[in-house]
């Protein structure tokens, strides 16, 4: 793993389960991207989520940010976030996986 991706995504109150379903069910959309090392959803608190994913390559980086979690996030961030998604493209410099 060389590079990631920390995305940080506030919602609305009255969405806030919706987005956690979504990221719930993104899981699955995660494990099918080849390019995908590893992926993590996470809350916060209340209304503030996150994902944290890794990629062997920039290759796999980009097509995970042109892919359909990319897209579905996209979708509800018209709706049902307080925000645009925060995305910050990361170098990984050390990782430990047991």
């Amino acid at each position: 793993m060389k590079v990631g991706l920390l995305v940080r995504i506030e919602a609305e109150p009255e969405h806030a389960d919706e987005v956690e379903a979504l990221l719930r069910g993104a899981q699955e959309l995660a494990e099918q991207e080849p390019g995908t090392v590893t992926w993590f959803a996470f809350r916060e608190n209340a209304t503030t989520f996150g994902v944290f994913d890794t990629f062997e390559d920039e290759q796999g980086r980009q097509a995970h940010l042109v892919g359909q979690i990319a897209a579905a996030l996209g979708e509800i961030a018209r709706t049902k976030l307080s925000a645009p998604p925060v995305i910050v493209p990361v170098d990984l410099l050390g990782a430990m996986v047991s």
